[in-house]
């Protein structure tokens, strides 16, 4: 049985589904300019914490749970945030942490009020969509796991973008493990 916390699933799915096509349109193009992955052996973790917060909303939240509007309002009034992170970083936006040499480290939009705003939503929308169902336990769950997996990937991102930010010369693309 389908409820209306199934439907924000799929529409979620079909949501992200479309941000991964634009996300692997410019992970090529980059690509092919000369940028460099970091951590692409932890982008299957992101990933399936990602598919796993939708299926939850999916499968674990009932049919039936009561909707609280002003949860999943605030919950919507986020994807304009998102779409903003999205928008000021243009042809820079992946899923991924693809970093180009040359490229401008962006400090503007909502960059100006946090170093990471993407994941500033990513980590407010888990917590906010699965409370707009009632659903407490499986909202602080996945908050947590999330806020694990993100701090790792900022850690990622961060070391990656590092020299751009100090203005040096180009990262050392090899394993930080490896450069001690």
């Amino acid at each position: 049985m389908f409820g209306f916390a199934q439907i924000i699933a799929l529409i979620l799915l079909l949501q992200r589904g479309l941000e991964e096509v634009y996300s692997a349109a410019n992970t090529k193009r980059l690509l092919a300019e000369g940028a460099h992955e970091v951590g692409a052996s932890y982008y299957p973790v992101v990933a399936t914490t990602h598919l796993g917060w939708i299926a939850g909303i999916f499968l674990l939240i009932p049919p039936n749970a009561e909707v609280y509007w002003p949860l999943l309002i605030l919950y919507i009034l986020l994807q304009g945030v998102r779409y903003w992170v999205i928008g000021t970083l243009g042809r820079y936006w992946t899923h991924r942490i693809i970093t180009l040499d040359s490229a401008p480290v962006v400090t503007e939009g909502p960059y100006k009020f946090t170093r990471h705003p993407n994941y500033a939503v990513t980590f407010a929308e888990t917590l906010l969509l699965p409370l707009a169902f009632g659903a407490w336990g499986f909202a602080l769950i996945m908050t947590a796991i999330w806020a694990a997996v993100l701090h790792y990937k900022i850690l990622l991102e961060d070391g990656a973008i590092a020299n751009r930010r100090a203005g040096a010369g180009p990262p050392d693309p090899r394993p930080e493990e490896v450069r001690k």
